[in-house]
């Protein structure tokens, strides 16, 4: 017969197996992560770095001109580094890159760090405000299209969507400077700020929106949002697309599943079924497809910023191009890959999290 002390001292041994087992699953799953980064980050620097090799534009001639002497270009020559070997130029480059250094622009005679400081939280504001619109439209409207399937939600879905990736993202926004700014007056016109506004409110964060809050200057605050809305609105429609049709294409394959079937069969009312379990389900895909989304806005917005004067990284980056401004070119080409890898890191964080079957 079995005493009663014996009972207890078996019942730690598995958990502490189970726990020394998932430590080591982290610890591997981190470790791989780790890797992944470093090695994205290692062919990142590698592409930059051969990119301002094999270009035609020379960086020496884009520091002292092309009418300078030949020993002022050798000297410049000699001080950018290029007459050292690949491999030692490739070296320089990485440390100066992770020192912060990225070289000086030759447009704006800034550093290339303080320029992404000025520029990229404007192009951070406007992906952010697009991606929400996206999120707060596109999942309940895919939601209703997969529920609806075959119905008229479904076809007006379709309608948005087929809208939104075939209409070019110049004419949306020409189109709406001329209804909603020009014809109806109901939002501000280009640029990020009203002329009077621009000395109400100091950078902070750079962020307009943000810095106007938290000075208290909610009149700026309003214009700063008025010229927001519209453009973010536009990449918003791109946003709105993508997002419902990958949902109702989420949503259609999880309604299929045995587990609904078996919830309505056990009486479960039909928002419950939507919303509390095929939705959660569908999540996991779904918050990568949003990081896309939101990956690509980062990236993807110069037409919008060009049409609407938005002074954001995608039109600077554009902008230094055309002017064979290699330093800031490749400086804003690492900074949205930095970017890129952070986010989809994050979005595998969150993915693991919200997937049940990651944290056996």
């Amino acid at each position: 017969m079995t005493s009663l002390t014996d009972t207890p001292m078996s019942v730690p041994a598995p958990t502490r197996k189970q726990g020394a087992g998932r430590a080591v699953r982290w610890g591997r799953l981190v470790w791989r992560e780790l890797t992944t980064v470093a090695i994205t980050i290692f062919g990142l620097l590698l592409v930059t770095f051969f990119i301002a090799r094999v270009i035609p534009i020379d960086p020496v001639l884009a520091v002292v001109g092309d009418n300078a002497r030949p020993d002022v270009y050798e000297n410049a020559r000699i001080a950018l580094g290029l007459d050292k070997p690949l491999w030692q130029q490739f070296a320089a480059y990485v440390g100066k890159v992770f020192t912060g250094d990225l070289g000086r622009s030759v447009l704006t005679s800034n550093t290339v760090v303080d320029d992404i400081k000025r520029v990229f939280p404007a192009t951070l504001e406007l992906a952010t405000l697009g991606t929400l619109i996206g999120v707060l439209v596109g999942v309940p409207l895919g939601i209703v299209a997969a529920v609806n399937q075959g119905r008229w939600p479904d076809q007006f879905a379709r309608i948005v969507g087929l809208i939104g990736y075939s209409i070019p993202v110049f004419w949306l926004g020409l189109m709406g400077l001329l209804l909603f700014y020009a014809k109806l007056g109901w939002v501000s016109g280009p640029g990020r700020i009203g002329i009077a506004y621009q000395d109400f409110v100091d950078p902070i964060t750079n962020i307009i929106m943000l810095d106007a809050a938290l000075q208290g200057e909610w009149d700026a605050f309003r214009n700063a949002f008025s010229h927001l809305i519209l453009p973010a609105s536009v990449l918003g429609l791109l946003s709105v697309a993508y997002i419902s049709r990958m949902t109702r294409s989420f949503m259609i394959t999880e309604l299929q599943q045995q587990y609904v079937i078996a919830a309505r069969v056990k009486g479960l009312s039909e928002w419950r079924v939507i919303w509390r379990h095929a939705l959660r389900n569908a999540a996991v895909p779904l918050v990568t497809v949003i990081a896309l989304s939101y990956m690509h806005l980062l990236e993807g917005s110069v037409l919008t910023e060009t049409i609407f004067a938005w002074p954001g990284l995608g039109r600077y980056i554009t902008n230094s191009l055309l002017n064979a401004d290699m330093n800031a070119v490749l400086g804003g080409t690492l900074v949205v890959g930095a970017v890129f890898i952070a986010v989809n890191l994050f979005t595998d964080i969150l993915a693991r999290i919200a997937d049940p079957r990651a944290r056996c």
